[in-house]
């Protein structure tokens, strides 16, 4: 009975010792996080996918301080209102408890993007930055330069790319006949009150206009699946709407994108719907509606993994959204139906 109770103090002893190693193992393998922009809206997304991953949060800066949110994940993470007391946070916390950081996770307003990945490469930190990754294509050039000299690596958020359902889109086209050029017509209208003019994102500076700021996911998707583009043309650049045409090597565009709900189709109106988000090839609808939820998660795995998206391949979007934004309006080229319907009425 004796030798009994002995061999099993000493198995759970040996239990007890492989939890405590597995735990120390985990500990050391989880990557250190600082988040700017807590605040904002998508920051949740990236909050999650922080804790999904096993990994920890250690400061957060937000010059807004409505982070309640934070208490769901990372309740023990500091917090701060300036950046500068964010920054010698960072800079204390390596030097008094080496505690070095790994990433820092950018969901700021799109216009201090490139400052804030500039800031995690000082700090020998990875980026991970919300889209678009900076407004214009020489953004991307000076940040080659600087994440060659850092080391370190710039990673964008382009999570259509990891949607099933158009990464199945792109097998298709793939595997489809090699010479056919595409018809689509993309069209996306999410409806804004009054508050998005006054915030930063109606301020064209800041966030590089409606085509920017909620199209350059859909570009970048659309590039993605059919090649590098060969035509820009622009239709309709107003404040809150916004047209045009693109041709890509092997798809022709007709896109339409705007918050106003004036634009809505009638019938989704009387709905009482407020977004309308629509993309047809061939005549023939591609259901992406679902699916979202889990994406900034998977994103982060494949960051983790040495697979994220870097500069390379969000060149393309930023160069469409910018030449949309710059180029001449014109009046020639095939339109999308919605302004057709606009010009007439």
């Amino acid at each position: 009975q004796d030798s009994k109770t002995a061999r099993q103090q000493d198995s759970k002893t040996a239990r007890q010792q492989d939890s405590k190693t597995a735990r120390q193992q985990d500990k050391k393998m989880m990557k250190n996080f600082a988040l700017i922009g807590a605040a904002g809206y998508i920051a949740p997304r990236h909050l999650k996918a922080i804790k999904e991953t096993n990994n920890n949060l250690i400061a957060a800066l937000d010059k807004f301080d409505s982070v309640g949110i934070m208490d769901s994940y990372f309740p023990n993470a500091d917090f701060f209102v300036e950046f500068e007391r964010f920054d010698r946070h960072i800079e204390k916390i390596k030097r008094q408890q080496n505690i070095h950081l790994d990433y820092v996770s950018i969901c700021t307003p799109n216009y201090l993007h490139d400052s804030h990945i500039r800031m995690a490469l000082r700090r020998q930190a990875d980026a991970i930055c919300e889209k678009p990754l900076v407004l214009n294509p020489w953004n991307v050039d000076a940040l080659a330069a600087i994440e060659k000299e850092s080391g370190q690596k710039i990673h964008t958020i382009l999570q259509l790319r990891l949607h099933p359902s158009i990464i199945a889109l792109k097998k298709e086209i793939e595997n489809g006949p090699q010479d056919k050029i595409y018809d689509i017509d993309l069209t996306y209208i999410a409806s804004r009150g009054n508050w998005y003019g006054i915030s930063w994102k109606g301020d064209e500076s800041k966030s590089g206009g409606i085509a920017t700021n909620i199209g350059v996911h859909f570009y970048d998707m659309l590039s993605w699946i059919f090649g590098v583009v060969k035509t820009n043309k622009v239709h309709l650049r107003e404040k809150n709407t916004s047209a045009g045409y693109l041709e890509f090597e092997r798809a022709r565009v007709r896109w339409f994108l705007s918050i106003d709900e004036n634009t809505l189709p009638k019938k989704v109106r009387e709905n009482g719907q407020r977004t309308y988000r629509s993309i047809t090839i061939e005549g023939k609808e591609i259901e992406f509606s679902g699916g979202f939820t889990d994406l900034h998660t998977k994103s982060y795995q494949e960051i983790l993994k040495g697979n994220g998206f870097g500069l390379k391949e969000a060149r393309q979007s930023i160069e469409i959204v910018h030449d949309i934004r710059n180029n001449e309006l014109v009046n020639v080229g095939e339109r999308h139906p919605f302004l057709k319907e606009r010009n007439r009425s």
